[in-house]
């Protein structure tokens, strides 16, 4: 079954914060997106339960191959989506937002060719 957008932001959150920080938790993630703890642990049962990702005895929390692969898809989806919107004169924080929601419903043709243009 495919992953709904909100696994994908919260997957793409878990590989922003392994970015910044050598451990993530998920009281990080829930800071990060402004969520509920709650909502955030019934979001990291399911990646979990999905083989997205790994949580160890105390509560840290690594991605899988699987969970790391399509993070980073997301991520850079989400990247030269926001890229774009700017060259178009969008303000980036705009711009960001509405590449969050674009990310996840655009097609891979369609975004392969934005960002073979962006290459260009």
């Amino acid at each position: 079954m495919p992953l709904k957008p909100s696994g994908e932001m919260y997957l793409e959150t878990i590989y922003v914060l392994t970015k910044e920080k050598s451990s993530v938790r998920s009281i990080d993630i829930a800071e990060h997106m402004g969520f509920s703890k709650p909502s955030v642990s019934r979001a990291v049962a399911r990646l979990k339960e999905e083989k997205f990702i790994v949580v160890d005895e105390f509560g840290y929390i690594t991605l899988t191959e699987d969970g790391l692969s399509l993070a980073q898809m997301i991520y850079e989806r989400h990247t030269v989506l926001t890229r774009v919107l700017m060259m178009l004169g969008v303000d980036e924080v705009t711009a960001s937002e509405d590449a969050c929601k674009i990310e996840h419903v655009i097609s891979e043709t369609s975004f392969e060719t934005l960002k073979k243009y962006m290459e260009k």
